[in-house]
């Protein structure tokens, strides 16, 4: 599931989602909001285009959504079900753990949103090892 090859792979090591070699994000994880979702032009290994249109990354904020939804609805169930917190002590965890997660929703949404679009390319490996 996480072998090279899959976009589990790509996703969660955050490498082209073409060669699964070239780093996709300039920066390892940070908080920075200038450096969160800096990405690479193209790939160094594979020379894949990241920004394959302009404007690419704008259906990135669906995956972001999604994300958030899901994050929202985990917590509020953990801590009305489980923990028996009241609805505002639910409400403030949310946003607590929401504004500490968004560098990585951000970055996972980006990565995410272009692997849904290029996929890994077996030959790619092939004709480099030749």
């Amino acid at each position: 599931m996480f072998k090279k090859g899959s976009k589990v792979y790509s996703v969660f090591n955050n490498k082209c989602p073409k060669c699964h070699e070239g780093d996709f994000f300039k920066h390892s994880f940070t908080f920075n909001p200038i450096k969160i979702t800096t990405i690479h032009e193209n790939c160094s290994n594979c020379d894949l285009k990241y920004m394959m249109e302009p404007s690419f990354f704008f259906g990135a904020m669906y995956v972001s959504y999604a994300i958030a939804v899901a994050l929202f609805v985990g917590i509020f169930i953990i801590t009305k079900v489980f923990l028996d917190q009241t609805i505002l002590n639910s409400f403030i965890t949310i946003i607590v753990v929401s504004s500490l997660l968004t560098p990585l929703n951000l970055r996972l949404s980006r990565i995410i949103w272009i692997n849904i679009f290029v996929g890994y390319d077996k030959k790619l490996k092939e004709s480099k090892a030749k």
